[in-house]
């Protein structure tokens, strides 16, 4: 790997330097490309990008669930299998920022790898089998990127938002002033519970009582893991405004819609009632593993995960009464691109 190296096109983001900008061309194709690459506890996904008026058009992606986390909760360290999954998908992703010309790039991975033990060492070999610098991002970072990617979302109205990100490992909640021109934080929580992380540390029932006792064990945890911020949130908000950025939501939100398979421009959006969401949340519950896969949107690969996810959710949604959910497939990647085309920090 020394000669790409040496003829690396693209270049890793300081995380604390913003990025220098060139001004667009004439031609779309010759504009600057940027990527950003969000590797979490279940998920490795790249975007790259160029500049396009205030914002930016999407030129090539890539996702694939990696499980990076599996096992993390029992053992404290990355399994052996994980990371041979993961470096293979971020070979994939080395090869899409070579191919696009990439000159400007960031990289971040998020809980899997704060917590594990072997983390760095995983850092240092991906960098040396693959090119790709990780910056291993702090779960504050975390929220901040989550809510500059997808507040474009947040219905419009006067009194606090809350957003969410729901992933692998943790999740986050912010709550922000919407009433400039862009969101200002006023308070945050990141909670170690994740879908891969609350599966592990849950279970999966397989009678109806287990199923019942395993969905109730999740949404006790995840209470008592976010009542201090509970307790901080506002009692006098009127009208709350609700939107959630994760695999969760948007599979729950194409569970909803029916779809047959998914569809991001129907999702990406997307208001739901929260009582619909509560209802499917409930249903799938009290679905054996065997079930859940044969839902569209669902599958074998979700089957697992998507009950911890619907424990999280409606955890978030009794702490934050919203009547209506806005989901957003959007979130980390897309405020690291925002920044590294220059938009201010929230």
């Amino acid at each position: 790997m020394g000669d790409h190296s040496a003829r690396q096109p693209y270049r890793q983001a300081p995380p604390a330097r913003p990025a220098p900008i060139r001004p667009q061309r004439g031609r779309w194709s010759d504009a600057q490309a940027f990527a950003a690459l969000d590797l979490g506890t279940n998920n490795c996904r790249l975007l790259i990008a160029r500049p396009q008026g205030s914002g930016f058009v999407v030129i090539d992606a890539f996702s694939r669930i990696v499980r990076l986390g599996e096992g993390l909760a029992t053992t404290g360290a990355l399994s052996d299998a994980a990371i041979e999954r993961t470096i293979a998908a971020l070979r994939v992703c080395s090869d899409k920022l070579k191919r696009r010309n990439v000159t400007l790039a960031r990289s971040v991975a998020t809980e899997a790898c704060r917590r594990a033990t072997n983390g760095a060492a995983f850092i240092a070999r991906a960098l040396a089998e693959t090119g790709i610098h990780l910056d291993i991002i702090t779960a504050e970072e975390e929220a901040r990127l989550a809510v500059l990617g997808c507040h474009a979302l947040i219905e419009p109205g006067d009194d606090p938002a809350l957003v969410f990100d729901i992933g692998g490992g943790s999740t986050e909640l912010v709550l922000i002033d919407t009433s400039g021109p862009l969101p200002r934080v006023l308070d945050w929580h990141s909670t170690p519970w994740g879908v891969v992380s609350l599966t592990e540390f849950a279970g999966l029932g397989t009678t109806r009582d287990s199923l019942a006792d395993t969905y109730a064990k999740m949404r006790r945890t995840v209470a008592d893991s976010m009542a201090a911020f509970a307790a901080r949130l506002p009692r006098s908000v009127r009208c709350p405004r609700l939107l959630g950025t994760s695999g969760t939501v948007t599979t729950l939100g194409s569970v909803h819609l029916r779809l047959s398979s998914y569809d991001r421009s129907l999702v990406d959006g997307l208001i739901v009632p929260t009582r619909a969401m509560r209802q499917i949340s409930k249903d799938l519950s009290k679905m054996t593993l065997a079930e859940r896969a044969t839902l569209p949107c669902i599958g074998n690969e979700r089957a697992d995960l998507v009950v911890a996810g619907c424990a999280i959710l409606e955890t978030i949604m009794d702490l934050w009464p919203a009547e209506r959910l806005g989901i957003a497939d959007r979130g980390i990647r897309e405020g690291i691109l925002k920044r590294l085309m220059g938009s201010p920090r929230p």
